[in-house]
């Protein structure tokens, strides 16, 4: 069964960090562009990072020199380290595999609040 889990949230101090694992079925991960988007509430889910098969990254602006999104190919797992983390940054955060666009995990709720 194809799938994206996500874990690695919590509620965190402004300026703290955390680092979010995304594990994923071997068929959606390899070869292909892995995405973390995210979702606060009452808005729309957005693109935040995205890692390409080569490791080339991109980031909105936002996140630059913020967040960071790595992979490990051997272990079908897409990572995103967040630090300095604001109250803005509090959403759902889901990862995402080019090669299933329609196909979402549950993501993970990272909350920023003192």
């Amino acid at each position: 069964q194809e799938q994206l889990v996500e874990s690695g949230g919590g509620l965190v101090q402004p300026g703290g960090s955390l680092r979010l694992p995304c594990a994923a079925s071997g068929s959606i991960f390899g070869l292909t562009a892995m995405g973390w988007y995210r979702q606060a509430p009452g808005g729309q889910r957005e693109l935040v990072a995205r890692i390409s098969m080569d490791g080339s990254t991109n980031y909105t602006d936002s996140v630059k020199g913020q967040f960071t999104i790595s992979r490990d190919n051997a272990k079908n797992t897409a990572y995103l380290q967040m630090v300095s983390l604001k109250p803005e940054d509090t959403a759902v955060y889901y990862c995402h595999s080019n090669r299933r666009p329609g196909l979402w995990g549950h993501g993970t709720q990272v909350t920023v609040s003192s």
